[in-house]
């Protein structure tokens, strides 16, 4: 079930409304939405209940939710944001995420960092951990790389976000990061899921390379019931018998998600196609189909890049991207 608040709902209106939730046993799961604030209430929940729900103060209105992803379920709600440091994503601004695939080391990283906040770029990704197809590709500089992101993040001012692998490296990752990112590989590993909603750090959540919508949604419903309600949705391509590009980008699921789901939904077109060229077109329709940002590879010299330079931008094709960009933004009725 959802109560939602109306908008002009006051701290104390919404905190009384906390209150009553947890007094009748149950767990209230704050949401904010661009302009009014959300509870799930996961559980037992008798009619009583809900009419004295309905009866408090800056409530609008109660809803039962039927679709098996509870807290992630558009029904009754609208689009939420979620912020990360100075950055929030699901607003006027369509957010872009760039840098590095792999933080390789400190002069890479930070020439990588100076290149994207000068295009325009409002957070910062590189992975400190990197989980390879195979095992003796380059891995990470594991904490080491975190503390190059940190520093990178002191430098240019912008938030970071990386990627965590196990549900033991949360604690440290959450240290260094402003949002985890929890990768294709991992959209399922629900002890990993678990860890990043008690975090309470923003979530990136990758879609599986095989996971429909609804098994995307339920692995997000894991942070969301561990008490995490900023999560963000990533479309990063599915896997399928084509073999010139890397995966195929589902521009369909940006438009379903927001139609589903009340999370913001941002596209991943480095992934998505393993190639540079495609980056840019990709971008394009992503953002045209009303992403609420995208999170694209970026490096000084790909050629050179220890992990994905195939599909990493050089800075001139990264700035001409971003001045392009713009033009989608507006017409998507956006901004950069």
């Amino acid at each position: 079930m959802i109560i939602v608040m109306i908008p002009s709902a006051t701290d104390q209106q919404v905190a009384t409304v906390a209150s009553f939730v947890e007094r009748a046993g149950l767990k209230p799961h704050i949401m904010n939405g661009v302009e009014r604030k959300v509870f799930g209430v996961i559980g037992q929940i008798d009619r009583e209940f809900e009419q004295q729900a309905e009866r408090l103060e800056g409530v609008d209105f109660v809803q039962r939710i039927t679709k098996p992803y509870k807290l992630a379920s558009r029904e009754g709600r609208e689009a939420s944001t979620v912020k990360v440091g100075n950055v929030v994503i699901g607003g006027p601004t369509c957010v872009i995420m760039a840098g590095p695939c792999a933080v390789e080391t400190e002069e890479q990283l930070m020439e990588s960092a100076r290149i994207v906040k000068a295009a325009g770029a409002h957070m910062l990704r590189g992975g400190a951990f990197k989980p390879r197809t195979g095992p003796y590709a380059f891995q990470g500089l594991a904490e080491d790389g975190l503390k190059l992101l940190a520093q990178a993040r002191d430098a240019t001012g912008l938030p970071i976000v990386t990627e965590v692998k196990t549900p033991s490296a949360v604690e440290l990752v959450a240290r260094y990061a402003d949002m985890l990112q929890i990768g294709t590989r991992n959209m399922q590993n629900y002890d990993l899921l678990i860890e990043a909603g008690k975090s309470g750090k923003p979530v990136l959540l990758k879609r599986g390379m095989s996971s429909t919508y609804e098994e995307w949604l339920l692995a997000a419903e894991y942070i969301l019931a561990n008490g995490n309600p900023n999560v963000v949705l990533c479309e990063r391509g599915i896997r399928s018998f084509e073999q010139y590009t890397r995966n195929v980008l589902d521009v369909a699921a940006i438009p379903v998600i927001k139609r589903l789901s009340h999370l913001p939904i941002i596209a991943d077109p480095s992934h998505a196609t393993g190639k540079w060229h495609l980056v840019e077109p990709m971008s394009y329709a992503a953002v045209a189909a009303g992403a609420d940002g995208l999170i694209i590879e970026v490096h000084p010299n790909p050629d050179k890049a220890w992990s994905d330079g195939a599909q990493s931008l050089t800075p001139e094709n990264f700035s001409k991207l971003m001045q392009n960009l713009q033009k989608f933004a507006i017409a998507a009725g956006r901004t950069l």
